[in-house]
């Protein structure tokens, strides 16, 4: 759709065909969130431009975003340590952002996995721990 500027309506319609997302707030600015953890949201810091969207994803994912398209994607001081990337609706597609935002579901569920996992493994060793000592 080029031309058409893009909202966080736009973002929020097509973040709702994915499973599990829920509307919310990060700071009070609007934000999508699965199982509670942020997925995405208006980027709100004094850092970032404004109409710009953070997004979360893994550092490889966003380093190659950034190389890829530094007009749409950018990351400033404050986001640089944070797993996400900054978005210019007004340069993005949204046939990019469709994409952009699956990508980023993923990133949030595979990084929900990993921590109930450790806190399973965690759970496991205080319970070996505590059997052991009856």
């Amino acid at each position: 759709m080029p031309g058409t500027k893009l909202t966080f309506a736009t973002v929020r319609k097509i973040a709702h065909v994915l499973p599990d997302v829920a509307e919310g707030t990060m700071y009070g600015s609007p934000a999508l969130k699965v199982h509670g953890r942020l997925l995405t949201c208006l980027a709100i810091h004094k850092s970032a431009e404004p109409e710009s969207l953070v997004v979360r994803t893994d550092f490889d994912e966003r380093a190659a975003l950034l190389a890829e398209q530094p007009d749409t994607y950018y990351v400033t001081d404050h986001y640089v340590n944070h797993p996400a990337v900054l978005v210019r609706l007004s340069k993005i597609r949204i046939d990019q952002l469709r994409d952009l935002l699956a990508l980023a579901w993923r990133f949030v569920i595979a990084h929900e996995s990993r921590v109930a996992s450790r806190h399973r493994v965690k759970g496991n060793k205080r319970f070996l721990r505590e059997r052991r000592y009856r």
